[in-house]
């Protein structure tokens, strides 16, 4: 077999994955109307399972009846029936020996479908850059957020506690903490879009507070033996090409801030393999590799075998994050250990959104959440 240094096992946090491969969030929308998982939800992860990946991670899960939900059909992890509906997932997808990671997400002023509230929230009364996803179900632009009362930060900040919490109950074997692609812990962290004047607001540390902060409260909810890890991106859903104002410095500041209570970092770029912050710089994951002390996930058209072989020879990240590969090849790990053609991504042959499908009677665009 060849790519053998994709095929050994290694630790993520307190859980051992049996090869490098990882499933990557992405956005699904076949929840019920009141975010509650499905059976569709529930074949949608097995296969990977059944297909060899090392861990799967779920699409983004919303974390509170409040502001945190960003789509319409997007699953929660709020209540006992959302609890229960999740199980079974975790049940069957642990059936194969797979680990599989709860993606908390709060979309804060990128929300574009709640069932709780018409309004959206951000730190500051900016909205976001760019158009709603049509294929979510909105379009035009984004609307005006409410700037978030220290109240209300405090009540984000519990909402992903007791998601946490939740996510342990219903069986799952760590969570993820989305910090990236302009929802709400990045819009924190984002410049243009936190005006704030407090202490949440300003300069760079001041503007990773509410990150630190989450981080710090999901460890001390789980404790020490449940796998704790964060999402984080330069690229935004709504603005692609945005990146850190001060390149890899910024990285260097944001990633030693936030190792102290992680088990991982997971990056995502629209090439993991390329420069990050301009020419001659680090790529992105190498970035995380350099400047934190944890495993780093790397995200970012690695579905060609190659690439993922050579980042994890080079020693630029510990694990690949697959997304549309894993859409096309559901048994990608096992399909490629035994020499079978990995099929190419195309939408005829790919599971799209129901929800979406119903409504629209359209092809789905696939994002990376």
């Amino acid at each position: 077999m060849t790519y053998e240094n994709l095929y050994t096992s290694e630790m993520l946090g307190k859980i051992s994955l049996k090869n490098r491969f990882i499933v990557a969030p992405m956005t699904r929308i076949t929840a019920t109307n009141d975010g509650s998982a499905t059976t569709t939800m529930r074949d949608y992860y097995k296969r990977f399972a059944k297909g060899g990946f090392g861990a799967i991670i779920t699409e983004g899960i919303y974390t509170d009846e409040r502001y945190s939900q960003g789509y319409v059909n997007q699953p929660g992890l709020t209540n006992k029936n959302h609890i229960e509906t999740w199980r079974n997932i975790t049940s069957a997808v642990h059936e194969f020996g797979t680990p599989i990671i709860a993606q908390l997400m709060h979309a804060g002023g990128q929300s574009q479908g709640n069932a709780y509230y018409d309004v959206t929230v951000a730190p500051s009364n900016i909205p976001p850059k760019g158009e709603q996803l049509g294929f979510y179900g909105e379009s035009g632009h984004f609307d005006t957020p409410t700037p978030l009362s220290i109240d209300d930060i405090k009540e984000v900040r519990h909402s992903f506690i007791s998601a946490a919490r939740h996510a342990k109950e219903a069986g799952f074997d760590g969570v993820e903490i989305h910090g990236a692609n302009g929802y709400l812990l990045d819009q924190f962290l984002t410049d243009y879009l936190n005006h704030r004047n407090d202490e949440y607001g300003g300069s760079l540390k001041n503007r990773l507070k509410l990150l630190v902060e989450v981080i710090e409260d999901v460890r001390n909810e789980v404790g020490e033996d449940f796998t704790v890890g964060i999402r984080l991106s330069q690229i935004k859903v709504a603005d692609p090409a945005y990146k850190w104002p001060e390149g890899e410095k910024s990285a260097k500041t944001i990633f030693s801030i936030l190792e102290k209570e992680l088990d991982y970092i997971h990056v995502t770029e629209p090439d993991a393999t390329l420069s990050a912050f301009g020419e001659g710089t680090k790529t992105l994951a190498a970035a995380a590799k350099a400047f934190s002390s944890i495993p780093v996930i790397a995200n970012g058209q690695l579905g060609d075998p190659d690439k993922a072989s050579n980042l994890i020879g080079s020693k630029e990240g510990d694990f690949v994050s697959l997304g549309t590969s894993a859409l096309a090849n559901p048994d990608y790990p096992n399909r490629l250990s035994t020499g079978k053609e990995l099929k190419p991504f195309d939408f005829e042959s790919t599971l799209l959104p129901l929800a979406y499908i119903k409504e629209h009677e359209l092809k789905e665009e696939i994002i990376r959440n």
